[in-house]
């Protein structure tokens, strides 16, 4: 039996975004753009009788007019522009397009926007797989869909290769959230500052007998972030790219930051020398060097891996997280090293 509304949206062609929205926030389909509320028309239906209808009761999206059989399955379509320019007694059955572009409703939304940017369409059907109806995505979800694949193209050329819902939250949510979620971390890099403290008052006697040592500290520490820093950055490509084991990548940014140090303790030790005369103290700060390059660089890898195999945001945690313990580790191994060769 045929519909006597074709403008009415019936329930089985609803899109399942429509149904449950939140099962579908992470749903890049055809099916979450799809807008139900489309012209439907029966093959012989008159062009008049259609837009009586369509002016009878406006449609969400009105670019199509879908050509619908009793199944509700899709046979064709007729540009509304096209439809005004028929003769009012035409059967749209004759002049439906049945060949326009169409996709399936679990098609990525990347290639319904290729599909209609290659066919200069406004709107693209969408249909279930046993083709029928479930609606059309309209110009506006097109244009969204298009700028969201462009800044998911950027994203990718830094290495980053999915736009996650803890991303965009991390930028959009309420001040107070951002609080909520970023203080954690902030407050036990307050307590690693504590414990670096400790460390360099338990080293006070090495600090009395050659205060020089403490010199070295700050450009000790800022080296060892840095390195950090820039192996974190270079982690988000190679996790996101890389289909090699952790412990092979680890392995490999231990031995880069070995060499790190090596050529910045090489460039070191004779600088020390020169200034203080003391070629003890030049091998313990070029070789805390070389110790801080392996342990920056390996923290730098692990910790955003780690934090990302527990659900949390690493954007949130491996940068406070990983400075303190940097600056720990490489506190430590500093004062160890001058505690065996100076005194």
């Amino acid at each position: 039996m045929s519909n006597p509304n074709p403008f009415a949206t019936p329930a089985a062609t609803r899109p399942r975004t429509e149904q449950d929205p939140r099962a579908s926030r992470h749903n890049e389909t055809a099916a979450r753009h799809a807008v139900a509320d489309v012209p439907r028309a029966r093959p012989d239906q008159t062009v008049a009788e259609v837009l009586d209808a369509l002016l009878a009761q406006p449609s969400e999206c009105i670019d199509l007019v879908c050509v619908l059989d009793a199944g509700d399955h899709l046979v064709g379509v007729v540009p509304l522009a096209a439809l005004l320019a028929l003769p009012r007694d035409t059967r749209v059955g004759q002049v439906a397009n049945l060949h326009f572009p169409k996709v399936h409703d679990e098609t990525d939304q990347e290639r319904v926007a290729s599909l209609a940017l290659h066919h200069e369409l406004s709107a693209i059907p969408v249909t279930d797989a046993q083709g029928r109806l479930v609606g059309v995505v309209p110009a506006p979800a097109l244009l969204h869909i298009l700028r969201r694949e462009h800044v998911e193209d950027i994203h990718r050329f830094a290495g980053i290769t999915r736009e996650t819902l803890h991303a965009r939250e991390a930028i959009e949510e309420p001040p107070l959230r951002r609080l909520r979620h970023r203080l954690p971390w902030l407050l036990l890099g307050l307590v690693g500052s504590v414990l670096a403290t400790f460390i360099v008052v338990r080293f006070e006697r090495a600090l009395s007998v050659n205060p020089a040592i403490a010199f070295f500290v700050p450009g000790l520490v800022y080296l060892a972030d840095a390195i950090g820093t820039q192996t974190e950055a270079v982690a988000v490509r190679g996790l996101s790219l890389s289909h090699a084991r952790l412990s092979t990548l680890i392995g490999g940014e231990l031995r880069t930051g070995v060499l790190i140090g090596l050529v910045l303790g090489g460039l070191t030790l004779p600088a020390v020398w020169l200034a203080f005369g003391d070629w003890s103290l030049a091998f313990a700060v070029s070789g805390a060097l070389v110790a801080a390059g392996g342990i920056a660089t390996t923290i730098g890898l692990a910790l955003p891996w780690l934090l990302g195999r527990l659900g949390s945001d690493p954007a949130y945690g491996s940068g406070p997280l990983a400075t303190i313990v940097q600056d720990l580790l490489s506190l430590l191994t500093y004062f160890l090293i001058v505690s065996a060769v100076v005194l």
